[in-house]
Parts: C-alpha cells; structure tokens; sequence
C-alpha cells in the first residue's frame, strides 16, 4: 500500500493570518515597503497544504514540503487578513501535489504549485540527527 493512497483529490484546507509588520518585507529590510513578504505567503500556502492531508498519513507519519513554483500576484498592506488555500490536484508513492492560491481582503494576491512528501518521522528524525552530529 502506497503512504498516499487514502488522501483523495479534491481534499483541501485553507489558513488564514493578520498581517503584522513582523510579517512584511520591511522588517526583514528596512528600505522596502511594509507589505506581505511573499516567504511568509509561501508558508501560509505550505502550512495549508500540510492541514489538507494530515489526516489522511499514517500514524507516525507526517509531510514535509518539497517544491515551490508560486507567483506573488499583488501587495498587501499591514493590517489585512490573508487567507490560503491548498488543494490536492495528484498524488504518487509518496509525494502529493497541490493548487494553491492566497486572498487577502481585496483580491487574488498569490497563485502557483507546491508538492510535499510524505514521511516517516522516525526515519526522518534518524536521518537528520545523523547529520548534525558530524
């Protein structure tokens, strides 16, 4: 049995945050404006996607994410609520695909793909406790 085969197409979540200055470019670089930081949408998507499947991976399993083709459509000022939404559009073995697209109050403000791997965290934790201990 393949670790996807219970998450169905079509499932979705979508996540929903206020943004703060400490969430804009502006507190990352003071030169730039204080708008959304499009890392911080790509989170939002990400954090969307992992909500859309968790109940779907087995015990002990959880998803990590993997690849990222997202565009920032338009700026959101502080003070606007942004919403994310994931969709799960194909799965394989072990990684699933998603639409993703972000709002905030006034319109579309991000589009694109991400993809997440499903995995074993105990494998998973080995692995990279592993590494850090060189």
């Amino acid at each position: 049995m393949k670790t996807t085969e219970k998450i169905p197409v079509g499932a979705s979540a979508t996540k929903t945050i206020f943004v703060t200055k400490e969430l804009t470019v502006a507190h990352f670089h003071e030169d730039m404006p204080e708008v959304y930081g499009t890392p911080m949408m790509i989170y939002l998507m990400e954090v969307a996607a992992e909500e859309a499947i968790r109940r779907y991976l087995p015990e002990g399993w959880v998803s990590v994410g993997v690849t990222v083709d997202i565009k920032h459509l338009a700026a959101t000022p502080v003070g606007m609520m942004v919403t994310a939404k994931a969709e799960v559009v194909a799965t394989t073995e072990s990684t699933i695909s998603f639409k993703v697209e972000a709002h905030d109050e006034v319109e579309k403000i991000g589009e694109g793909y991400h993809s997440r791997a499903a995995i074993d965290m105990k494998r998973f934790e080995k692995r990279y406790k592993n590494k850090s201990s060189r």
